[in-house]
C-alpha cells in the first residue's frame, strides 16, 4: 500500500468565506448616503426652525456619527460572523446595536451642542427643545433612520451570501460527481478486467464450476462498481459483500500469493460508512503490497465498533515509500475520493497509514 502521513479529516472544519462588498466601495456608498442625509437634515432644520450655526453643528455631528457607526456595525457583524447565526439571533443583535448606536449618537450631539452653547461658539433658533421627552423623540428618529440603512446593507449581504452558497453548493456537487466518476473509472481499470477474463478463459476447460463462480463474482463486482457508489452511506455488511466479490476475482489471479483473513465483530456489521472506502483500502493493499511482494502475503481485514466509532484496519505486507507521495494518478484519485467522503461525513473521521515491522496498516475510524 502506498505511503501517506497520518491524515485527519473533520466534517465540521468551518464555513466557507463569503465574498463581501469591498470595504472601499462600502465606505464610498456609506459616505454618500450620510452626506445626502446631512443635506436633507440641514434643509429641513432650516425650513422649520430657521438657519443657525447650532443647526449646522447638529447636522454635522448627527451625519458623521451615523456614518462611523454604521461602518463599525458592519465591521462587527462581519468579523463575528453574525450572518452564520439564526435569523432571530441576527435580528436581536442588529436591533440592540442600532438602539445603542442611536443613543450614543444622541449623547455626542448633546455634549457637542451644550459645550459649544456654553462657550458661545454657536447659537440656536429660539425655542430649541432639550427636554427628556424631546431627546427621546430624537433618539427614536435616529434609530429608525439607522435601522433603515442597516436593513439595506444587511439585505444586500444576505442576498450575496445566499447566491454564493447556492453557487458553492452546485460547484461542490459537480466536483463530487466528477470525483466519484474518476473513482469509478479507477475501479473499472482495464488491467483488472483483462486479468479476470484471461483467468476465466483458462478456467473454462480446467474447472467449469470455478469458472461459473468467477463469472458471478466478476459480474457482482462490475455491478457494484456501477451502483454501489450512488448511496450516501452503506452498512459494513454490504461493503464487505462487495469486497469479498472483488477478492474472489483477485484470488484467481494471485492464487497462493494472496491469503485472506477476516476478523470482523458481529456488532460492527450494522455500522455505516461511505461507500467504496473499504474497497479502496483493499485495492491499494493488493496493488502496492501483495502484488509487489515476491511471495505475496496475508491480507487481514479487521472491524470493531467501540464507543460509537467504527474502526477498520487493513493489514498487508509491504514497505511505505519515504515521502508518502502519490505514485500514480489512479491512486491519487482514490485518495482524493477518500478525503472527500470523510470530509462530508458527520463528525470527525480519521485515516492513518503506518509501518509496523514488515507490514503496512491502514486504519480508518468513522463515527456512528
Amino acid at each position: 500500500m502506498r505511503a501517506l502521513p497520518s491524515e485527519h479529516y473533520n466534517m465540521q472544519s468551518g464555513a466557507r468565506m463569503i465574498p463581501q462588498t469591498p470595504a472601499r466601495r462600502f465606505w464610498l456608498l456609506n459616505t454618500l448616503v450620510w452626506t445626502l442625509y446631512f443635506a436633507l437634515n440641514t434643509i429641513l432644520f432650516t425650513t422649520f426652525a430657521g438657519w443657525s450655526s447650532g443647526v449646522l453643528l447638529i447636522s454635522i455631528v448627527l451625519s458623521a456619527g451615523m456614518c462611523l457607526l454604521s461602518g463599525a456595525l458592519r465591521a462587527q457583524a462581519l468579523r463575528r460572523d453574525w450572518f452564520a447565526l439564526g435569523p432571530w439571533a441576527l435580528l436581536l443583535r442588529l436591533l440592540l446595536a442600532v438602539m445603542l448606536g442611536a443613543a450614543l449618537v444622541q449623547v455626542l450631539i448633546q455634549i457637542a451642542i451644550r459645550l459649544t452653547l456654553h462657550w458661545h461658539w454657536v447659537s440656536l433658533p429660539a425655542g430649541g427643545n432639550f427636554q427628556p421627552v424631546a431627546i427621546f423623540g430624537y433618539w427614536i428618529n435616529t434609530a429608525i433612520v439607522l435601522a433603515l440603512w442597516t436593513a439595506a446593507w444587511v439585505g444586500i449581504h444576505a442576498l450575496r451570501r445566499y447566491r454564493y452558497g447556492e453557487v458553492a453548493r452546485l460547484k461542490a456537487e459537480a466536483a463530487r460527481n466528477a470525483l466519484e466518476l474518476d473513482a469509478l473509472r479507477a475501479r473499472l481499470n482495464p488491467h483488472f478486467v483483462f486479468n479476470a477474463l484471461n483467468n476465466l478463459r483458462a478456467l473454462i476447460n480446467e474447472d467449469t464450476e470455478r469458472a461459473r463462480e468467477l463469472v458471478t463474482r466478476l459480474s457482482n463486482t462490475l455491478r457494484h462498481a456501477l451502483e454501489h457508489h450512488q448511496n450516501e452511506r452503506v452498512t459494513l455488511a454490504d461493503e464487505l459483500a462487495v469486497v469479498r466479490d472483488y477478492l474472489a476475482v483477485e484470488q484467481v489471479h494471485y492464487e497462493q500469493r494472496l491469503r485472506l483473513r477476516e476478523d470482523i465483530d458481529a456488532v460492527a456489521l450494522a455500522a455505516t460508512l461511505p461507500p467504496m472506502l473499504l474497497q479502496l483500502l483493499v485495492e491499494n493493499a493488493i496493488k502496492h503490497g501483495i502484488a509487489r511482494t515476491p511471495d505475496g502475503g496475508e491480507l487481514v481485514i479487521s472491524a470493531t465498533l467501540n464507543a460509537a466509532r467504527l474502526q477498520l484496519v487493513v493489514r498487508n505486507p509491504g514497505l511505505l515509500p519515504a515521502h508518502g507521495k502519490p505514485e500514480t494518478t489512479r491512486t491519487g484519485v482514490g485518495l482524493a475520493y477518500l478525503r472527500n467522503a470523510l470530509a462530508r461525513w458527520p463528525g470527525t473521521a480519521t485515516f492513518e497509514l503506518r509501518q509496523v515491522g514488515n507490514d503496512v496498516l491502514a486504519t480508518l475510524e468513522i463515527p456512528q
